[in-house]
């Protein structure tokens, strides 16, 4: 399987590396708290290796951070508005899943809003993690058809469907169709006990 190179993979090397280093982290320390392995974080600082979404946001999560303040460029300035091209995407290697960052960054907001394109059958899994404990998440279908795993819950959305949920427990974005499915979540990271 040829793999593609993508832009923003220097810039996630980069950007981890800062991010982990400014919170006084070692890659012992990171990993320890996120639950992905010391050398998987030493090759992604390194650009040898691309994370998929479920382990960024571990990662993410064990720094304080959504994966939408991870791709936020680290600049003082901000603006209430974000045009459609300005928005940053990011495609998992390994599912194809597509996000795309909605919401104008360093807005003092602790809300994000995501659109996702999931293809055909992907599945894309996000497991229980302490440091999203208490954050909350809505799912909004637009097009296809979504199935989410919260535990021992399922739910079939249809276009339309929104569903609230915890985020810290862990869950599963399921496309069961032939389609790609687009849906926006939108990220409450304010920790509720």
């Amino acid at each position: 399987m040829e793999t593609q190179f993508d832009p923003l993979e220097p810039a996630i090397a980069m950007r981890l590396k800062l991010l982990r280093e400014q919170s006084g982290l070692t890659l012992d320390g990171l990993a320890t708290m996120s639950g992905v392995s010391r050398a998987m974080i030493s090759r992604i600082e390194r650009g040898e290796a691309s994370p998929t979404a479920s382990l960024l946001a571990r990662i993410c999560a064990a720094l304080g951070l959504s994966l939408s303040q991870f791709f936020a460029e680290n600049e003082t300035r901000s603006s209430p508005l974000v045009r459609h091209g300005d928005q940053p995407t990011w495609k998992d290697p390994e599912t194809g899943y597509v996000r795309r960052a909605i919401s104008p960054p360093r807005m003092g907001s602790d809300v994000d809003i995501v659109e996702v394109s999931l293809p055909a059958s992907a599945r894309v899994s996000f497991p229980p993690h302490p440091a999203s404990k208490g954050m909350t998440q809505y799912v909004w279908l637009f097009e296809g058809e979504l199935t989410m795993e919260l535990g021992e819950q399922t739910y079939q959305l249809a276009p339309g469907d929104c569903l609230f949920m915890p985020v810290g427990e862990g869950h599963i974005f399921h496309n069961p169709s032939d389609i790609p499915a687009r849906y926006a979540v939108v990220l409450d990271q304010r920790k509720r006990i």
